[in-house]
């Protein structure tokens, strides 16, 4: 055999070091990629619903928009166990039922009816409402988890951020016709009710054993509170 074919230098084998590396630039690939794409269908619909003469157009997408950003998040948490899944089937169902049980008796969060913006209704509550609730729930959780503080002051913690973009989220949802207000008025009980269920959703997200890493959730949660914040200042 030849001198240059036996002494031709073979490719080394990648090492643990350089395989990390590529998984975590391949990570950051996909993170922005997602925010991409959340961040043109929020802004598409700020624009549409702001400045558009006839937003009915865009108000068709809401729930397409809420189906692509729940997938999109929980498609970053980085450990999908049984467990996890049992966590989002569970605060789904709670979130929806509360729901029925608050348009029905108005004891919750006062009195209040959906229109048609959310998409389907059952028991005169749109489906989408429970998947609404895990989003909030999932995200706000998923940050507390960065303050080196109790459990249960992160269940409080996240809970005062999903009533802070709830107060954000009223004039919009109110002016899409999300749902309507008995009176035309958000009462003071709209809050106290969400502080309520969102602390019991919340102490249950924080005693469920699952991984609660998520690199999309910040980037979730800041879009959220901007899109509503600024629509609320519009018109």
């Amino acid at each position: 055999m030849p001198e240059s074919i036996q002494h031709l230098p073979t490719e080394a084998p990648p090492t643990h070091e350089a395989a990390a590396a590529e998984r975590t630039v391949a990570q950051r690939r996909r993170l922005r990629v997602a925010q991409g794409i959340l961040l043109l269908f929020h802004v598409t619909g700020f624009l549409g619903l702001g400045f558009s003469e006839d937003p009915s157009f865009y108000l068709q997408f809401v729930p397409l928009n809420l189906l692509l950003t729940v997938g999109l998040l929980l498609a970053f948490q980085t450990e999908r166990s049984p467990t996890f899944w049992w966590f989002c089937l569970v605060t789904m169902a709670v979130g929806f039922f509360v729901e029925v049980v608050g348009i029905r008796t108005g004891l919750l969060f006062g009195f209040y009816q959906y229109g048609p913006t959310l998409g389907t209704k059952w028991l005169g509550v749109p489906l989408m409402i429970g998947v609404n609730w895990l989003m909030l729930v999932y995200t706000t959780g998923v940050l507390a988890r960065y303050l080196p503080i109790p459990d249960f002051l992160r269940a409080v913690v996240a809970t005062l951020l999903m009533v802070g973009l709830d107060a954000c989220l009223e004039p919009v949802a109110v002016r899409y016709d999300f749902w309507q207000w008995r009176f035309d008025v958000i009462p003071l009980q709209n809050f106290k009710g969400w502080f309520a269920v969102s602390l019991i959703l919340q102490v249950f997200f924080n005693r469920t054993s699952f991984e609660k890493r998520n690199a999309l959730a910040p980037f979730v949660f800041m879009l959220q509170l901007l899109f509503f914040f600024g629509l609320s200042l519009i018109r």
